[in-house]
């Protein structure tokens, strides 16, 4: 299927894998760029020693266009640009919107700049600084989330910008890309649905618990972090929405001097970054260190497989997905009910 985004990344189908931490690993991306889509190397919750290791890891299995997601916001956001340039990495994808200078030193190096957003303007902003493309999340979503659906602020941004615009948020098979490409979009990004693969290196038990769930125990909840997140209902998250301000201070230091340990962060970076999310939400110094170790909670669900204690992040179709078939076996499966579906629209025109 050719759209404007597989012309632009150089993929054989319109699908990205999308850039989770703990979650997209060499492993899953190499195994995605196999199967022919846009997979995205999650490198928040990496050093920048192992994000080059893990980018050269993905090219030593796969000669496959791949991508790495950043976060905008971080101190070594410069660093690990760099990064990524000398090792010749094809996509840059963004959490948040990167700023003029970053997207202009990127795309000076011929890589493709594809921030994601969930608004309207956000997406103005970033095509109006040179974004090559942008990944449009709806609240449908997993992780952090707006509260405008996907069918509603995708068409709004296809009208709104000139540039490739690939919807996220909601879609799990080829009926949804094809709803997807209706509204305009040249493809879809899933996380969720490339999380429960065989490929995936979620634990089983992980697996299990998303496999499990209804759409009804996919919750958006601020206790974590003070923002709209996406998640599973878990313990941990019933635990931290009854805790008083003391009780979530004493836990988010404790999950941070763990983040602090792995990432080789200062306090004060850790902190700065934890203040950088707040966008102007009024948050207690246990959530500005939550936000800041958010990576922790996660890793404990997504490594550790400790579903009592770790933030399980999930968009809504966690409760209608129900196997756990490899990259190629579903890359394949999306592309052919796509087909399918065009197929029964044409005949019934």
């Amino acid at each position: 299927m050719d759209t404007a985004l597989t012309r632009l990344v150089g993929v054989r189908h319109p699908l990205v894998q999308t850039g989770m931490g703990w979650v997209a690993g060499p492993r899953l991306v190499s195994a995605t760029a196999e199967a022919g889509a846009l997979g995205i190397l999650a490198s928040a919750t990496m050093t920048p020693d192992r994000l080059r290791e893990a980018i050269r890891e993905v090219r030593s299995r796969t000669s496959a266009p791949f991508g790495v997601n950043l976060r905008a916001d971080a101190a070594d956001a410069g660093d690990r640009v760099r990064i990524m340039i000398e090792e010749g990495v094809r996509v840059a994808s963004f959490a948040l919107a990167p700023s003029p200078e970053l997207i202009a030193e990127l795309k000076a190096a011929g890589v493709v700049v594809i921030p994601s957003i969930g608004a309207r303007r956000h997406a103005e902003k970033v095509a109006a600084w040179g974004a090559d493309a942008v990944i449009v999340q709806g609240g449908e979503g997993g992780g952090h989330t707006g509260e405008v659906a996907t069918t509603v602020l995708l068409p709004q941004v296809v009208d709104a910008v000139g540039i490739p615009v690939v919807a996220a948020g909601g879609f799990f098979d080829g009926r949804g890309l094809v709803a997807a490409l209706a509204h305009g979009a040249a493809g879809v990004a899933m996380g969720t649905r490339f999380l429960l693969t065989s490929d995936s290196t979620v634990p089983d038990a992980v697996k299990a618990r998303y496999l499990a769930a209804t759409v009804r125990d996919v919750t958006v909840t601020t206790a974590v972090d003070g923002l709209p997140h996406r998640m599973l209902r878990t313990e941990l998250v019933d635990a931290l929405e009854s805790s008083g301000r003391a009780r979530t201070l004493l836990h988010s230091v404790r999950r941070a001097a763990g983040f602090r340990r792995l990432s080789g962060l200062t306090w004060r970076q850790m902190i700065r970054d934890g203040l950088a999310m707040k966008h102007g939400k009024e948050l207690t110094w246990g959530q500005v260190l939550l936000a800041a170790n958010t990576p922790m909670l996660l890793r404990s669900a997504m490594v550790d497989g400790r579903t009592d204690l770790g933030v399980m992040a999930s968009g809504q179709v966690a409760g209608v997905i129900d196997d756990l078939p490899s990259c190629a076996e579903l890359v394949e499966r999306v592309m052919k009910e796509a087909e399918e579906t065009l197929a029964r629209l044409a005949a019934a025109r």
